[in-house]
């Protein structure tokens, strides 16, 4: 029956934020899924969208419509239950919030339905973390190879941008013990990026010039509107603070900074770019393949080994990627980067939402993983 995938989807989601730290979003999510069962609001609230696959994410889509509501003020007592609006949660009174967000779930329903229709669009900024990772491995590298003399400036495109946020993360600093990089003034600071010592390329690392930014996605968000800033918002879980002031640098620097998204998909945006002669040409995605149809996949593959064959000394070219790879029994979220036409290389491995990272030990079975 529908209904069971959904149920069945609502408790995956469930354990999924308790992994990632987020009890607030568990213990919503294990009492809708009851509520799904019994046939309560949140049945009602997601009609037509009981069997969509796992990657629509219709759990979250839920969980952002009710939070949209508390951050505009428009349910204020489950706003008493949420940090990011200023209330409180009690990890040992899990129940608490339940009654006001089903109370708001039902008042509520004809615009939850309508926000539904939206993909979850977190546009986590955490995963610059990683983003800065390739990027300074790659200059690296070029250095090796070209001996002394000034590092190239960087043109960055991303696939699955959502507001494009992350095409400004030269502007971030990373952060962790006995270790920082990036400008001291930024309103983004990624704290404690790395378990344990981060890759010796990174320490003394000069900063990063970007001139050139640019990415695309199916259904930008336009971070600087209030619509924007709101979707933005309500997709991060309102107990993790920390992403929540991730997200206000952000949107503070997007401000004033702007990053051009175009509504198109990867392939077709990938036909666009070309390599440029003293420039390092940076193609750049996070946790987004698993949205791109198989197909479409394989076009944008193409044109990324077309990038890596026109590349050379004087354009060189570099392929940053932290996506999901199952490693043996489960998923591990790797760090690749491919330099032109060389090899693919693992450099490091982080949480989902790219905060902290690590170095992988030799021997780990995910270096062979490609």
């Amino acid at each position: 029956m529908p209904i069971d995938h959904a149920v069945a989807m609502f408790q995956h989601q469930a354990e999924a934020c308790a992994e990632l730290g987020s009890p607030l979003s568990a213990a919503l999510l294990r009492r809708a899924a009851e509520d799904l069962a019994a046939g309560g609001p949140c049945a009602a609230a997601i009609a037509g969208h009981e069997d969509a696959p796992g990657p629509s994410a219709v759990a979250l889509r839920l969980l952002g419509a009710v939070h949209a509501l508390v951050i505009s003020g428009r349910a204020p007592a489950l706003a008493a239950h949420y940090p990011s609006a200023g209330g409180a949660f009690d990890p040992a009174d899990p129940d608490a919030p339940w009654p006001a967000f089903r109370a708001t779930v039902a008042e509520q329903l004809p615009w939850i339905r309508e926000w539904l229709t939206r993909p979850p669009q977190t546009n986590e900024v955490g995963r610059a973390n990683l983003l800065l990772t390739g990027l300074t491995w790659a200059q690296q590298q070029l250095a090796a190879e070209a001996g002394d003399g000034p590092q190239p400036p960087v043109r960055l495109f991303e696939l699955g941008s959502s507001a494009g946020l992350n095409l400004l993360a030269e502007q971030f600093r990373c952060v962790s013990s006995g270790f920082a990089y990036g400008p001291a003034d930024s309103p983004v600071v990624l704290a404690d990026a790395w378990r344990g010592e981060p890759p010796a390329w990174l320490r003394g690392a000069p900063l990063q010039r970007v001139v050139e930014r640019g990415g695309c996605d199916p259904a930008p968000i336009d971070p600087r509107s209030a619509d924007g800033a709101l979707a933005l918002r309500a997709y991060l879980w309102a107990d993790q603070l920390p992403r929540v002031e991730r997200l206000n640098g952000a949107l503070a620097l997007a401000a004033r900074l702007p990053a051009p998204v175009e509504p198109v998909g990867a392939a077709d945006f990938l036909r666009g770019v070309r390599v440029a002669d003293g420039a390092l040409t940076v193609v750049w995605h996070s946790i987004m393949r698993q949205y791109v149809p198989a197909e479409e996949w394989r076009s944008a593959e193409a044109e990324l080994d077309r990038l890596a064959a026109e590349s050379g000394p004087s354009a060189p070219f570099v392929h940053l990627a932290l996506e999901p790879r199952r490693v043996g029994a489960r998923h591990r979220f790797l760090l690749t980067a491919r330099l032109g036409s060389g090899p693919t290389a693992v450099l490091a491995e982080a949480m989902p939402h790219g905060l902290p990272a690590w170095t992988l030990g030799q021997g780990d079975p995910a270096l062979a993983a490609f």
